[in-house]
This record gives structure tokens, sequence and C-alpha cells, in this order.
């Protein structure tokens, strides 16, 4: 079976058939005697209003129960949170002085963020998911977009030659 095109041709095709049936109305409207024209432009007025009600609703209903699709984890976790790999270029030094503050955050959480910061999320996500503070995230991001721009430029190079 081929797919469509135009995966919304349903709304389409009812937009079209509400024109007509608008349409249809206005022609009832016009030839109906004088005296009968105020109560049945109120009844085709009721009539739109509750059509569009039951289309608002059906709407919503449809956007509400989509569910966004999760993707599936790109590398196998044994029993530790993190593999050997993802955390192997964690930039220790960079957090060091984070870490002998006031209230220091832990390894762990760092950690978390700097698997985020490697996997492309931005600095405000991690600090709201995580609750970190705004430096060590900046400076974990940081550090993961120059690797990551600098594994990118070392692609790019080992492609031209």
């Amino acid at each position: 079976m081929r797919t469509l095109p135009h995966p919304h041709t349903g709304e389409g095709a009812a937009a079209l058939g509400a024109f007509v049936v608008a349409a249809l109305e206005l022609v009832a409207l016009s030839t109906a005697p004088a005296g009968d024209r105020p109560v049945i432009a109120a009844a085709l007025v009721g009539a739109a209003l509750v059509f569009l009600l039951l289309a608002g609703v059906r709407h919503r209903c449809r956007r509400c129960s989509v569910q966004p699709v999760q993707a599936a984890p790109s590398k196998a976790v044994d029993k530790d949170w993190f593999t050997a790999e993802s955390v192997q270029d964690f930039p220790i030094e960079a957090v060091r002085p984070l870490l002998s503050c006031a209230d220091p955050p832990s390894l762990s959480s760092l950690y978390s963020a700097w698997v985020f910061a490697t996997e492309g999320h931005d600095a405000v996500w991690i600090e709201r998911h995580l609750g970190l503070s705004p430096v060590a995230v900046h400076t974990l991001c940081e550090v993961a977009r120059t690797r990551r721009q600098g594994e990118a430029g070392a692609r790019a190079g080992q492609g031209s030659t």
C-alpha cells in the first residue's frame, strides 16, 4: 500500500465539506420567507457553533494523545550508570575547582551532565533537569562543544585526504 504524500487529507476533506454545507445554508437562508429568516439564521449559527466546538475537542484530543517517540539508547550500559567510553574524556581538571567549593555537586551529577553535554543537550536543559549550578554546566558544555568541533574537524580532515 502506498503512503499518501499529504498526511492531513482527512482534515482537508472535512474543511471542504464544512464549506459546502455553509454554502448550502446560505442558499437556504436566501430562499426562505422573510419572516422565517431570523429563526433559520439562529439555527444555522447554533449548528455552526456546535460543529466548531466538536472539531476543537477532537483536535485537542488527537493532539494530546500523540506520544513522543523515545529513541533507543545508543550504547549499552552495564551494571554501572556510565560506561568507561562515555566518561573517558571527562574534564576533571576543569571541574576540580567546583568540587572544592561549599556545597559541591556530586561527581555522579557531573558525570551525568557531561554525558548529556556530549550528546548535544544545551546548558539550560541540563541545569533544569539535573539542578546543577550554571557555572558547572556551562563549563562542561563548553568543553564538550570544543571536543565535538575538534572531532568533526578531524573527521573532515580524514575524509579529504
